[in-house]
């Protein structure tokens, strides 16, 4: 029986965990560092998910077969590397492959060198370059981006001249997001519907999960800041079959092809954001791992044993995997504390009205439970409550139910996951 390691804390990991737990090949699992619900199914290990020294001694000395990477952050600082270097055997693509997630000017050369469909782009490191750019460019046809990982909250959509101005000065001059903003993407505004598409690879074939929607901005038709995902459902039903292939075709495949050409082979997950426009589908972003809250909803309709499809990526047998997925749909809502995205509100004790439903999954991510038993927030997006049905209508009013029985103080949620148009999200 294996011993399989978890890196990671939030709702993703949780997820991964639960569905890893699944599997009669795995005998124990170990996630680091954790959260309340992890624990409960798994044993959490006190080491941070970026403390490479740490996670090396862990597996090493517990006996750790496999490691499965979630967050970013590990695989931009080389954990992948320096696992393989070692001979451990480790889930997820090696820090140059991972540079098409954490450099977004990387990505788009990579993108544009290789033939992929993607928006127009400038890259500017001072406010001059900045407003120069903005002269010969309307505010409201351009989107700003952080060129670094930045957690999901590096994307602005500038409403008005003192609006832009305003957010460029705050990355390039005031290092709101330090060294994630040093660096800026000014890109072409796309219209359309906005979804993501994750594949599974072994740096060669590819096995395309449910195309899904993950909700980015804070409240509901849109508005507010963006954040790292507030939910998600899957299927996406604006994205048929053949859609999915011609993005498939259009945009992973080239780019995985064009990595592999600079001798950056990638094995792991990889993550597109996709605007169907009405010339076609171009991709937004690269991502080098499972979306959160995108896995929430994605692995609870995997039927093949997680495991089976983790060992044929790393060891390039993906191809002759059959990988099988539910034809039911499902529904992830966020809950946040008040001060999300700005501050994560620790402490807060988190309760329960009732009790939630059986057909209720309830993944934990910024949590902790103290030795006395009480649930406390830890993190800015403290559950998920997710639910699958046979349709997107059905598993939302599931995911809702359960999130009716959930409360802390100021706890915040969007209320249309699965139920409004894509076009308000």
């Amino acid at each position: 029986m294996l011993h399989v390691l978890v890196v990671g804390g939030g709702g993703r990991e949780h997820a991964l965990a639960w569905k890893l737990a699944q599997s009669p090949r795995i005998g124990r699992i170990s996630v680091a560092p954790g959260n309340a619900g992890t624990a409960q199914i798994a044993h959490n290990v006190d080491v941070d998910a970026t403390d490479i020294v740490g996670l090396m001694a862990f597996a090493e000395s517990a006996r750790v077969d496999l490691t499965v990477v979630g967050p970013e952050e590990p695989l931009a600082r080389g954990l992948v590397d320096q696992f393989a270097a070692a001979g451990m055997r480790i889930f997820g693509p090696r820090r140059q492959a991972a540079l098409s997630e954490t450099s977004k000017s990387f990505a788009k050369r990579l993108m544009i060198d290789h033939g992929v469909p993607t928006p127009r782009y400038e890259v500017v490191t001072n406010l001059d370059d900045a407003r120069e750019f903005l002269l010969t460019h309307p505010v409201d046809s351009i989107v700003i981006k952080a060129d670094g990982l930045a957690r999901g909250k590096g994307v602005f959509l500038p409403q008005g001249e003192t609006d832009a101005e305003g957010i460029l000065r705050s990355l390039l001059e005031r290092d709101a997001l330090g060294e994630a903003g040093r660096r800026v993407i000014l890109e072409e505004r796309l219209h359309g519907d906005e979804l993501s598409l994750m594949a599974f690879t072994d740096g060669h074939a590819l096995k395309l999960m449910p195309p899904l929607r993950e909700y980015k901005r804070l409240r509901e038709r849109g508005i507010g800041p963006n954040t790292g995902g507030m939910g998600a459902h899957a299927p996406a039903p604006a994205v048929s079959r053949e859609m999915a292939l011609r993005i498939s075709r259009e945009i992973i495949e080239p780019a995985l092809d064009g990595l592999q050409t600079d001798g950056c082979c990638f094995a792991g997950v990889v993550y597109v954001d996709v605007v169907l426009t009405a010339e076609g589908p171009q991709a937004l972003e690269l991502n080098a791992r499972f979306g959160d809250p995108g896995a929430q909803v994605v692995l609870p309709l995997l039927e093949t044993d997680l495991l089976d499809v983790i060992d044929a990526c790393i060891d390039g047998t993906l191809d002759a995997l059959d990988v099988r997925w539910s034809r039911s749909a499902a529904v992830s809502v966020v809950l946040a504390t008040a001060g999300y995205p700005e501050h994560s509100d620790p402490g807060l004790a988190v309760t329960t009205r009732c009790d939630v439903p059986d057909d209720v999954l309830v993944f934990h991510a910024g949590t902790r439970r103290l030795d006395n038993g009480a649930l406390i927030t830890t993190g800015g997006r403290v559950l998920d409550m997710t639910a699958v049905g046979p349709d997107l209508t059905a598993a939302a009013h599931r995911a809702y139910r359960g999130v009716d029985c959930v409360e802390f103080d100021g706890m915040q949620y969007r209320r249309d996951i699965g139920l409004l148009r894509s076009q308000w999200e």
